[in-house]
């Protein structure tokens, strides 16, 4: 339960005009049945968490929510006391990141969403609505994303430019006495697998996963195991760039060793007509590193590590009473020894 502190936090600052907004499908989305705002909002929170959610709290629908936006907008914090204040809001229940896929075929595409409540809720309520078709309509919209703004959060392309060398300029179309023989040709587009059109992907994600050609295609036959077991490109991608360290020294090393460990299990090749799958999935995402799975695995939005992390920043060290008392036997048997002849 949380304790409420009776210092009085400072006032957020205002939500200037000019915030950057995400892409459609991206950024900030309200939770519904919040209660109305009133002076006492977030009272039961410390200050700088206090301040964060007072100013999340009046940014506009689709107002970009990435960590680097916030603290540009906050000057009395920088971005790391911003994602912890941002996983504090996650544990109190007024936050959750999700992600959901659209489309069809390659199409698909992952649809990113903040959703915000006012209201603190519990671990049951978000798991809930986040199941409901409705918060699924939320996280997915029907319209094509605009073209990507500045300052806007990445969007995810529909198809992959290819990582190998361009065709030859055409000749010139001047007549020429003897004509030049033909360029040679590259690997059309249709040549390359997903799986390798993937691995090439995930450079354009994250810088510190990019690979070389000759790297994509060691490892594309590991790729490929993981389309082969049901899983589409960007569920791949996804789960290969979350939760990355602050540096990857050798990406192909880390990748394969991703692509092992993170396999998905192989399903029935029969397909089951009994449960039709959900015309789209939304996945949770644990708010501190990123990392998918489904709202059950993810409670107060934290994956475990992450759950672990902040449980022990906030929790003061306890020390056995028995230890305690040790300590003063020894000291007095120390003060009887100096004492004697």
């Amino acid at each position: 339960m949380a304790t409420q502190h009776h210092s009085p936090a400072l006032p957020a600052p205002a939500v200037f005009a000019a915030y950057p907004m995400a892409n459609p499908g991206y950024g900030k989305r309200s939770a519904p049945d919040q209660q109305a705002g009133a002076r006492d909002d977030f009272a039961l929170l410390p200050i700088r968490e206090r301040y964060v959610a007072g100013f999340v709290d009046h940014l506009p629908e689709g107002a970009a929510m990435s960590v680097k936006q916030l603290a540009k907008q906050l000057p009395l914090y920088g971005q790391q006391a911003i994602s912890t204040a941002l996983n504090a809001l996650s544990v109190a229940g007024h936050l959750r990141r999700v992600r959901c896929s659209v489309g069809a075929g390659d199409e698909t595409r992952w649809v990113s969403r903040t959703f915000w409540s006012r209201t603190a809720r519990d671990n049951e309520w978000w798991n809930t609505y986040l199941a409901t078709e409705t918060a699924t309509q939320c996280a997915a919209p029907t319209v094509a994303p605009e073209a990507p703004a500045a300052s806007a959060e990445p969007l995810a392309p529909a198809s992959v430019p290819l990582q190998r060398t361009p065709p030859e300029a055409a000749p010139d179309p001047a007549p020429t006495t003897a004509p030049a023989a033909p360029p040679t040709p590259t690997a059309p587009s249709a040549a390359l697998s997903p799986a390798y059109l993937a691995l090439a992907e995930l450079g354009r994600r994250d810088i510190r996963l990019t690979l070389s050609a000759d790297d994509c295609a060691a490892l594309e036959a590991q790729a490929a195991q993981w389309l082969a077991r049901g899983v589409n490109a960007d569920y791949l991608i996804a789960a290969l760039t979350a939760g990355l360290p602050a540096q990857v020294d050798c990406p192909p090393r880390f990748v394969r060793r991703r692509l092992t460990d993170k396999i998905p299990p192989l399903l029935p090749t029969s397909p089951n007509t009994s449960a039709p799958s959900p015309t789209h999935r939304l996945l949770m995402e644990c708010t501190d590193c990123g990392r998918p799975g489904q709202p059950e695995a993810l409670p107060d939005g934290l994956c475990r590590p992450c759950r672990a992390a902040h449980s022990e920043g906030d929790r003061a060290p306890s020390i056995d009473p028995a230890e305690i008392a040790g300590v003063k036997a020894h000291m007095a048997n120390l003060r009887d020894l100096l004492k004697s002849p």
